[in-house]
């Protein structure tokens, strides 16, 4: 049964966002929306809310029809809200004491503890406020769920407990999702729709094959194009000659053949499109800098402890050589981000060995954290990379050009930028240090599907030494090579990721 259908949809800012878009959700369907950063997920989901008026088309949707969003961030007059307090208010005002058991059942199915459950917004983490908005979205049992980006912020054992929250809806319930996580769009999605400027491509079908078919159709659509206008080129020069040959001989009959001729062309010309071609959100480079040694890192028994000096586990005896792209596992809490910071620190001070971890002194580090907290808020991008490097202000504005910052956007303070802009931009101050060893922590959080994409082939095509915490499961399929997980108070190396990945749904 039909729920919605969008014709001709588009909506026009500077340039289109989406144009020409037709889209039918019946019950059950689970949509996936993929594009790159800033290039119309949000706006179309507004659209369907009926919060934003598309530029061209039209949605008509079923009579009564209930809509619940999950929008990115928590709005400011629910900050000062607790969780429980959040999701009741979501409903009616004449409902929320006699319904209020409707809250509880979402809570426990998304399984909230109590104690979580009566604290303020603000006092929990990103995580478990995208649960809460997830939450307030569901409780008032709409007809049809919008989700905007809902794994951020999420860690895996959360990232998988929405995996089975959303599978366990009931099944005439649509659900149209925009993500940038792949294995989730994977988990939880039907159909995928590759949304565009022009032509954008539905297909039933999860995300991976999706993408197979639709780099098959954009293929298919290039040579057809290449053949059509190679048959064009053909079509005019059989008409030069034609109309030489008229000329000389003064035949009536051969000009109008040129003209012909020269009218095929051109209809074919105009008929014919050029296959898509993707607008990159930022080039994505990075540099790897030599060095000669094999063994980068060594750790010697180090403990890894919390600020208090409870300890947390201990490394044994590890190795970090030169090519190794090792993914560190474990559960929130479990110590990855003090490991990391005892890293760094082995790293800016080569001739310690006070936390029992040794560095080669030839190592040049590459450091990014998931806050990007290494970027200064009040500073434009155009004075984050003058004031760090020695590369000119025409450089430095080609530079940022690359990254995806216009001239305008190059003036502005960081915090004026978007997330995946923001990312970008730390990418590339990352890039500039010409590291040889990089420590990521989430390098793809904010990023879209272009970008993580491009990471992993610098990453790869660099033959990068990296240490990497990633919660994006296929982006550490893709790059790991080594696996360091935490158990208990040890740190082992195991095979693969996968039976962490399991643990953590478990």
């Amino acid at each position: 049964m039909s729920i919605l259908n969008l014709r001709n949809l588009g909506v026009i800012l500077s340039s289109p966002l989406f144009s020409g878009l037709n889209l039918t959700v019946n019950a059950g369907d689970r949509i996936g929306i993929v594009a790159a950063n800033g290039r119309g997920k949000s706006t179309l989901l507004n659209c369907i809310t009926g919060r934003l008026d598309a530029t061209e088309g039209e949605i008509t949707r079923a009579r009564g029809l209930t809509v619940g969003l999950v929008e990115q961030n928590v709005p400011p007059a629910l900050v000062g809200a607790t969780f429980r307090d959040a999701v009741l208010q979501a409903l009616p005002a004449d409902q929320i004491d006699s319904e209020s058991w409707r809250a509880d059942v979402v809570l426990a199915g998304m399984e909230v503890p109590e104690e979580l459950q009566e604290r303020q917004l603000s006092a929990l983490s990103g995580g478990w406020q995208r649960l809460a908005l997830i939450a307030r979205a569901w409780v008032a049992e709409p007809d049809v769920l919008l989700l905007d980006e809902p794994t951020n912020h999420l860690d895996l054992a959360k990232i998988a407990l929405l995996e089975d929250w959303l599978n366990a809806l009931p099944r005439d319930v649509p659900v149209i999702l925009a993500s940038h996580d792949r294995a989730f769009l994977d988990a939880v999605s039907s159909r995928t729709l590759f949304l565009r400027p022009e032509n954008s491509q539905v297909f039933s079908l999860p995300y991976s094959p999706a993408r197979v078919a639709l780099d098959e159709a954009d293929a298919a659509d290039a040579r057809r194009y290449e053949r059509d206008m190679k048959t064009a080129d053909q079509l005019r020069k059989q008409a030069a000659k034609l109309k030489n040959i008229g000329i000389n001989s003064g035949s009536d009959l051969l000009i109008t053949k040129t003209k012909q001729l020269k009218e095929r062309a051109e209809k074919l010309e105009d008929a014919t499109k050029p296959a898509h071609l993707e607008r990159s959100a930022g080039a994505i480079r990075l540099a790897n800098r030599c060095t000669h040694a094999k063994v980068l890192v060594t750790l010697d028994n180090a403990e890894v402890k919390t600020p208090d000096g409870t300890l947390l586990f201990r490394t044994g005896q590890q190795f970090i050589c030169q090519g190794d792209r090792i993914v560190l596992l474990g559960r929130n809490g479990t110590g990855k981000t003090r490991l990391a910071t005892m890293l760094r620190r082995a790293i800016a001070e080569p001739n310690s060995t006070a936390d029992g971890i040794k560095a080669t002194p030839s190592l040049v580090l590459g450091y990014g954290d998931q806050a990007l907290a290494d970027l200064d808020d009040r500073r434009t991008p155009h004075e984050t990379i003058i004031h760090r490097f020695d590369i000119g202000d025409q450089r430095a504005r080609t530079l940022l050009a690359g990254a995806g910052m216009s001239i305008d956007m190059q003036g502005k303070p960081v915090s004026a930028l978007s997330g995946g802009q923001k990312a970008r931009l730390g990418l590339l101050v990352l890039r500039l240090r010409e590291p040889n060893f990089y420590l990521l922590d989430e390098p793809t959080n904010h990023l879209d599907i272009d970008g993580q994409e491009a990471l992993e082939a610098e990453l790869l095509g660099h033959q990068a030494s990296c240490l990497l915490v990633s919660h994006d499961r296929s982006f550490v399929r893709t790059i790991g090579n080594r696996f360091w997980q935490i158990e208990g108070k040890r740190l082992v190396e195991v095979e693969g990721p996968e039976v962490f990945f399991a643990a953590a749904r478990r």
